[in-house]
């Protein structure tokens, strides 16, 4: 089964995770001070389904948000769970990211099954917190997980798979009592788009998309994080976007609607690129676009760990995929349709 089917499949599994917590202390977003910053515990943070409040500096935490795992590395904490996503990296620890394990046990890894997280797993492993930032758990799954210990999830106000970067680690930032710790993280990242953006002047303004070949177009929002990264870099979304996707991180186009693919530049997530970029041209309604004959293609093979990278879209991989994305957004948006897009070294 393809990768990408393997996350949309996720999507549709884990449709809405928060959680909800006791005790008592002031509700705080992942954007503000909690009000005992100084001494981080006990801190309460608030979510879709309510608020959760973690009463002491977690030890034994399991990831269930797909991409959870590398906010926590960043911040100094290895968790003892993590929840495969696609990749197949040992511990579900990306390359981008292994340097940040020193020496500890790579975590358990769980995986989906089709029936949501493996509970009883969890339960195994003994959390006294549980991350769910970046997915969708829906609400009994949620009750269920919050038996074995808090549960924190992604901010109501952002679609499920739809919590920025930042937010997120900022969001876990808080839930390990190191805000101070995260906003640094946070700030390093932003220089560094700050930094490729001002080296490509010639990203600002141009039009972008991005999608995955799945069931015909699957294309992502505005809130994916996809989609995030290549407006941070200055790219513009096509304006009718979100009006075709509604409220979801994104959503397949009807053929009729090809002409939303015919942006200035088009960012594809394929399985393999050497075998997805000759069945993409073979249809004739994509192939006759501006935007294949004039070389505005930009292909990430999703069997390489930079076009892992590019799904993952944490306060880790970013930087690592920055370094290979913006080359390629580079030769395509040059002006020359001779220019090739090479793919990036591993």
């Amino acid at each position: 089964m393809r990768l990408r089917l393997r996350h949309v499949l996720a999507v549709a599994l884990f449709v809405g995770l928060m959680a909800a917590g006791c005790g008592s202390g002031k509700a705080t977003t992942p954007a503000s001070r909690s009000s005992a910053a100084g001494a981080a515990f006990p801190v309460t943070i608030a979510h879709k389904f309510g608020t959760t409040t973690i009463k002491a500096e977690p030890k034994r935490v399991v990831t269930v948000g797909l991409t959870d795992q590398d906010a926590m590395l960043a911040l100094g904490k290895v968790p003892v769970g993590t929840t495969e996503w696609f990749g197949g990296f040992p511990g579900a620890i990306g390359p981008w990211a292994t340097g940040y394990l020193h020496g500890a046990p790579l975590p358990t890894v769980l995986k989906d099954t089709g029936t949501g997280p493996q509970v009883e797993k969890i339960a195994a492993l003994r959390p006294d917190l549980i991350l769910a930032v970046y997915g969708g758990l829906t609400k009994k799954q949620y009750e269920t997980l919050s038996k074995l210990a808090p549960v924190v999830a992604q901010p109501k106000q952002y679609n499920d798979f739809g919590v920025p970067w930042d937010v997120q680690t900022k969001t876990i930032g808080q839930a390990l009592g190191k805000e101070k710790q995260a906003d640094t993280l946070v700030a390093g990242v932003q220089a560094k788009f700050a930094a490729v953006r001002k080296a490509n002047p010639e990203f600002e303004g141009k039009t972008a998309v991005s999608g995955t070949p799945y069931e015909g177009y699957f294309v992502y929002g505005s809130q994916d994080p996809r989609s995030r990264t290549l407006t941070s870099l200055g790219f513009r979304l096509p304006t009718d976007l979100d009006k075709l996707i509604g409220d979801q991180f994104g959503a397949n186009i009807s053929k009729e609607r090809t002409d939303l693919l015919d942006q200035q530049v088009i960012v594809w997530s394929v399985s393999n690129v050497a075998k997805d970029a000759p069945t993409l041209h073979a249809d004739k309604l994509y192939a006759d676009l501006n935007v294949v004959k004039q070389g505005r293609e930009v292909l990430v093979g999703e069997d390489t760990p930079y076009g892992v990278s590019y799904s993952f879209e944490t306060v880790l991989s970013l930087p690592y995929l920055l370094d290979r994305l913006a080359p390629q957004l580079k030769a395509a948006v040059d002006g020359d349709p001779a220019t090739k897009v090479e793919q990036p070294a591993q």
